[in-house]
C-alpha cells in the first residue's frame, strides 16, 4: 500500500488528480464516476494520494462560478472507499475574509481531510476579496499541523520569478507544490534548479515538487489544456495527435515519461536536492482509461526508498 503522505513526499510521490463530477450531473452518474476512480486507485497501490481539484470559472470581475460541487465530499468518499490519502484544492482568493479561510480550514479538518492545496486567483489584475496564498498558508498551517496534515500550493514554471514565489510559500508552510500541466521539460528544470539555489542560500529545506502531466486525445483536449493555462508547444501537439486518434492517449504517456526522465536527469546532473514526484491529471472524464494507463506507467518507473539504490532516491533522501 502507499506510504503516509508525509513519508511519501520524501520518497518520489505519485498523485492522481481525477476530474471531479460536475455540479449538475445526476446522482447516478456521479456515483458511477466515483466508482470508476475508486477502482483505479485500488488497482494501483503505488498511488500515494488522490488530489481533488476545485474547478471554478471567473467572470471579468473575478467572481467565481463553480463547475463542480464541494471537492471535500468527493475526497471524503474516495478516502472511505480506498483508505488512501486525499487532498483537496481550494481557491482561497474567492473567500471573503481571512476569517472565512480559517473557518473553511476547520470545516475541512472536521470532515476528516488533513491535506490541502491552497490556490490563488487566475489574474493578478483583479482585486480578489480573499487573502493571498502566502497569507492563507500562514492562517491554515497551525490548523492542519494539529492533525498532522500538510499544505500544498500550485507552481507555474513558465512564470517569471516563480522560484522566489515558491521560496516565500515554503517559508509560509507549503510542504509540496504541484505544477501546472507540463508538456515540455525546460521551464520546469530551470525553475527547480533556481528554487534549489534559493533554498540553499536561505538554509531552508525545499518542498517537494510534483510534475503534473495529463493525457490528451484530440484537438479539443489540446485547446482545453491551453485554456487551463498549460503551454502545449506545436511539437508536443504534433507528437500527441499525429497518427490514429485512438493512440493519442498512449502517445501522451510516452511524452510524459520522457518529460519526467529529462527533468529528473537534469536535476541530478546539477546536484539539485529538491524532492520530485509526479501528479497525473485527468482533465476530462472521457479520458479516464488513458489516465489509468499513465498512472500504471509511472507506477512502474518511479523508485521508492528501500528499492535498489538509484540517483533519484539518493537525491531525495538528502533532505529527508
Amino acid at each position: 500500500m502507499a506510504a503516509p503522505l508525509a513519508a511519501a513526499l520524501r520518497s518520489i510521490p505519485l498523485f492522481f488528480e481525477p476530474a471531479p463530477p460536475g455540479a449538475r450531473i445526476s446522482v447516478e452518474r456521479a456515483a458511477k464516476q466515483l466508482a470508476a476512480v475508486v477502482d483505479i486507485v485500488r488497482a494501483v497501490p503505488r498511488i500515494d494520494a488522490v488530489d481533488v481539484p476545485e474547478l471554478v470559472d471567473e467572470n471579468h470581475e473575478g467572481r467565481p462560478y463553480y463547475r463542480t460541487s464541494d471537492p471535500r465530499e468527493y475526497a471524503r468518499r474516495i478516502h472511505e472507499d480506498t483508505e488512501r490519502e486525499v487532498i483537496v484544492n481550494k481557491v482561497v482568493a474567492h473567500l471573503a475574509t481571512p476569517e472565512a479561510v480559517v473557518e473553511w480550514a476547520h470545516e475541512t479538518v472536521a470532515r476528516g481531510i488533513r491535506h490541502v492545496v491552497l490556490v490563488g486567483g487566475t489574474s493578478r489584475y483583479i482585486p480578489y476579496p480573499g487573502p493571498t496564498v502566502i497569507e492563507a498558508n500562514r492562517l491554515c498551517l497551525p490548523i492542519f499541523q494539529d492533525v498532522r496534515g500538510s499544505l500544498g500550493n500550485i507552481t507555474i514554471p513558465q512564470r517569471v520569478g516563480e522560484a522566489h514565489r515558491m521560496l516565500a510559500k515554503t517559508r509560509a508552510g507549503a510542504s509540496f507544490f504541484t505544477t501546472q500541466i507540463l508538456f515540455d521539460a525546460k521551464a520546469a528544470s530551470r525553475m527547480i534548479e533556481e528554487y534549489d539555489r534559493l533554498c540553499r542560500e536561505a538554509n531552508l529545506a525545499p518542498a517537494t515538487v510534483l510534475l503534473s502531466v495529463a493525457p490528451l486525445g484530440d484537438d479539443s483536449d489540446v485547446e482545453f489544456a491551453r485554456w487551463l493555462g498549460a503551454e502545449v508547444s506545436e511539437a508536443a501537439e504534433q507528437e500527441i495527435l499525429s497518427g490514429p486518434e485512438s493512440e493519442a492517449g498512449s502517445r501522451s504517456v510516452t511524452l510524459a515519461l520522457r518529460l519526467w526522465s529529462t527533468v529528473d536527469q537534469a536535476t541530478q546532473e546539477r546536484g539539485v536536492v529538491v524532492p520530485l514526484g509526479v501528479n497525473v491529471e485527468q482533465i476530462t472524464t472521457r479520458h479516464l482509461p488513458h489516465a489509468e494507463e499513465m498512472l500504471r506507467a509511472f507506477a512502474d518507473v518511479l523508485p521508492r526508498e528501500g528499492s535498489p539504490p538509484g540517483a533519484s532516491t539518493a537525491r531525495n533522501q538528502l533532505r529527508s
